[in-house]
């Protein structure tokens, strides 16, 4: 039988894997629509393309953060601690971004628009950044002392390493967002827009996910397992492959080239964390783990019950939610966003 922690640590991957899948394109949207058109109308088309589903993707977030308060309290606690500020700000820009969806359509004034456009981007940008800031500095190594204690401050999340780890997933998602748009618009003036700015953001991707693999195994910061070389290297692969695909128009197979890069990438993160959940690098020993982190196994038997009751009814709600609302934006279609 499969231990608890052993569970939970794979349910608690499986959740992040399909939140950074799904607002991955959410993010990307956001930061190219006030930059792919001027136009009104094409930019509401834009955001019709997420406005039915980006709220939905958040829900990924949510019950992960709740799936490791419950089953990792330990890492809950120090994590909270360590990004703090770097949380803060990731909840200003969500809030700001959520707000601007809703009130983004309440004038006709052009400037309101303008603002609100400028709200989601921003929105939309920050939390791409600093999620990849967060994966980066979890993988490297944080300031953990053997109380479970951060001692470091928030610029010492901010090193060299770490923010190219942000500008990453930056480009990533954004990349992510430009194959979305190209398969859900039927705009064709918009589309030669949206492949240049795909391709720029997938360079960027490609250029630095190499830097972020190759800088720390020739410093000896890291050490990967074949299994996990295997898993970036197919990561790559597919993420070059999208590039190749959005080059000569394959919009649906990009966009699941991108889906499965993401995906990839997310499960190399978590596989080479295991069995750490938080890496010290004061000490490897202080490193929380899914060991000396976990709840009671009462704890986590209970939430596996709830858990196998409540996700299968999240993933046929999100399956029906995007069954709906599967064909193209038209940009004859009136658009309330």
């Amino acid at each position: 039988m499969m231990d608890y922690n052993v569970l939970w640590f794979i349910l608690i991957a499986v959740l992040f894997t399909g939140f950074f899948f799904l607002e991955g394109f959410d993010y990307g949207v956001g930061i190219l629509m006030p930059l792919l058109t001027k136009r009104e109308e094409e930019r509401s088309q834009i955001l019709a393309t997420i406005a039915p589903v980006w709220d939905g993707n958040e829900v990924w977030m949510i019950t992960a953060g709740g799936a490791l308060f419950a089953a990792f309290p330990h890492v809950y606690a120090t994590m909270f601690s360590s990004f703090y500020m770097a949380l803060f700000l990731m909840l200003i820009a969500l809030i700001l971004r959520g707000a601007a969806f809703e009130l983004r359509h309440r004038h006709d004034s052009l400037v309101w628009h303008q603002v609100w456009d400028k709200a989601i981007c921003f929105g939309s940008a920050v939390p791409a950044f600093l999620w990849g800031v967060a994966m980066t500095d979890l993988m490297v190594g944080l300031p953990i002392d053997q109380s479970m204690i951060y001692q470091g401050t928030f610029f010492d999340l901010l090193t060299p390493y770490s923010i190219l780890g942000g500008l990453m997933t930056l480009c990533l998602f954004t990349f992510h967002g430009a194959n979305f748009l190209a398969l859900k618009l039927d705009n064709e003036q918009l589309y030669v827009a949206i492949r240049r700015a795909g391709l720029r953001s997938f360079l960027g991707a490609f250029i630095l996910t190499l830097i972020l693999l190759i800088i720390p195994i020739t410093k000896g910061l890291l050490s990967f397992q074949a299994s996990e070389i295997v898993v970036f290297v197919l990561a790559i692969a597919l993420l070059l492959a999208s590039a190749i695909d959005l080059k000569h128009l394959h919009e649906k197979r990009a966009f699941i080239a991108t889906s499965g890069s993401i995906i990839l990438l997310t499960a190399g993160f978590f596989l080479a964390m295991f069995p750490r959940l938080m890496v010290s690098n004061l000490n490897p020993d202080w490193s929380l783990t899914i060991t000396n982190a976990a709840s009671s196994e009462y704890t986590l038997s209970i939430m596996t019950v709830a858990a196998l009751c409540l996700v299968p009814v999240v993933l046929i709600y999100q399956g029906w939610t995007y069954w709906t609302f599967r064909h193209r934006i038209k940009i004859d279609t009136h658009h309330e966003y």
